[in-house]
C-alpha cells in the first residue's frame, strides 16, 4: 500500500457496530487498515447500546453501521461524522433527514446479500411445504412417522415488492416450473419480462389465488402491516406466508388468527415486529411455522461482498470520491 493510500484515513476513526466483524469482513476490515484508518470494533456479541453509541460518536469520522439507531439523539453526538456505511440494505435505523441536516453520507449496499436472502425464502416454502421440521421433531424423537406434504413444483407464487432480492427468488425459482406474480409500485417491467413474472397493481392482486405469498417490500410508513387482516382474508385457503424482508411489513397478530383459522397453512419467518422475539411467541405455538433469528442475509459469502463494498465507500469519501450506493 502506498503512502498515499495510507494517508487517507491517517488521523481518522472509523467506529464498526456490527458484530463479528472482524471474522466475517475480513477483506473490507483489512482495506480500511491499508488506508491507515483507526477501527474501534464492537468486540462482544451483542450491538452498542444507544448509550455506548453516542459515546463513540463523539470522536468517530465514519461509521459502519449494524443494527444500532442513528437517531437525532445519537446525530447530536457526531460533530466529525462524515458517513454512514450500513453493511446491509436496510436503512430503518437511520434517520436520513437528520443526516443529510448535518451533511452526512449515507451509503448501502443493495444486492449484496439479496443470493442470501432470495435462497432462505426459497428454503421457507419447501421447508413449509414438506413440513421439514415435524419430520425433523419426530425422526430425533424416535418416531418412524410418514408426513405427507406437498411439491414447489407448478405452484403460484405471489411477491409483494419486487427489487433485487424479490427478482433473484423469482429467477431461481424458474427451475421450479412456478407461474409469479408481483406487485412493486416502482416495479422493473424490463425485469419482470425477462423473468417471465405478471406485474399487478395491488398486493391484493398479487396474493389473489396464489399457493405461496413471500414478502419483500422494504418497510416504511405506506407499507407498515401491509399484511393485515383484510389482506389474509383475501388469501386462498391453505396459502403458505414467507416473510425476509422486516417484520412490521405482516401484522403478528392478524397471521396468529389466519393460522388459527386455515387460512394460513404455514410461515416461513425471518423477522418479527419486536426482535428480539420472545419464546412465549403465539406464533410457536403452530408446527407449521418455521422461523429464523433475522439471519437471512448472515452467508459467509454476502458478509465478504457487502464488508468490502462498505469499506470501498468510507475509502472513496475520504479520498474525495463520491461513493456508490450514495443514499443521503
Amino acid at each position: 500500500m502506498t503512502s498515499a493510500s495510507s494517508a487517507v484515513g491517517d488521523g481518522r476513526t472509523v467506529i464498526v457496530g456490527p458484530v463479528r466483524y472482524a471474522e466475517l469482513c475480513g477483506s473490507g476490515r483489512q482495506l480500511l487498515l491499508d488506508h491507515g484508518f483507526t477501527l474501534v470494533e464492537n468486540e462482544t456479541t451483542v450491538p452498542w447500546t444507544q448509550a455506548e453509541l453516542h459515546s463513540l460518536l463523539v470522536g468517530a469520522d465514519a461509521a459502519v453501521a449494524g443494527v444500532e439507531v442513528y437517531d437525532q439523539d445519537a446525530l447530536a453526538h457526531a460533530n466529525r461524522l462524515q458517513i454512514i456505511s450500513r453493511l446491509g440494505v436496510g436503512l430503518d435505523n437511520i434517520d436520513l433527514d437528520a443526516t443529510r441536516t448535518r451533511g452526512i453520507h449515507v451509503v448501502n449496499v443493495p444486492g449484496g446479500n439479496a443470493a442470501a436472502v432470495a435462497e432462505l425464502a426459497i428454503g421457507f416454502m419447501i421447508a413449509v411445504l414438506r413440513r421439514l421440521p415435524e419430520m425433523d421433531a419426530a425422526t430425533k424423537a424416535g418416531r418412524w412417522d410418514r408426513f405427507v406434504g406437498r411439491e414447489l413444483a407448478g405452484k403460484s407464487i405471489g411477491l409483494i415488492g419486487f427489487g433485487a432480492i424479490a427478482q433473484l427468488v423469482a429467477r431461481r425459482l424458474h427451475g421450479f416450473d412456478v407461474a409469479v406474480t408481483a406487485f412493486d409500485p416502482f416495479a422493473d417491467e424490463a425485469a419482470a419480462a425477462r423473468l417471465g413474472v405478471r406485474l399487478v397493481d395491488s398486493a391484493a392482486a398479487a396474493i389473489a389465488d396464489v399457493d405461496i405469498v413471500s414478502v419483500h417490500a422494504p418497510h416504511v410508513a405506506a407499507t407498515h402491516h401491509i399484511v393485515d387482516d383484510a389482506l389474509i382474508g383475501a388469501m386462498r385457503e391453505g396459502t403458505i406466508l414467507v416473510n425476509t424482508a422486516r417484520g412490521g411489513l405482516v401484522d403478528q397478530a392478524a397471521l396468529v388468527r389466519g393460522l388459527e383459522s386455515g387460512r394460513i397453512a404455514g410461515a416461513g419467518l425471518d423477522v418479527f415486529e419486536v426482535e428480539p422475539t420472545s419464546a412465549t411467541n403465539p406464533l410457536f405455538a403452530h408446527p407449521n411455522v418455521v422461523v429464523a433469528p433475522h439471519a437471512a442475509a448472515d452467508s459467509r459469502e454476502a458478509y465478504e461482498r457487502i464488508g468490502l463494498a462498505t469499506a470501498r465507500a468510507i475509502v472513496d469519501v475520504f479520498a474525495g470520491r463520491l461513493p456508490e450506493a450514495l443514499v443521503a
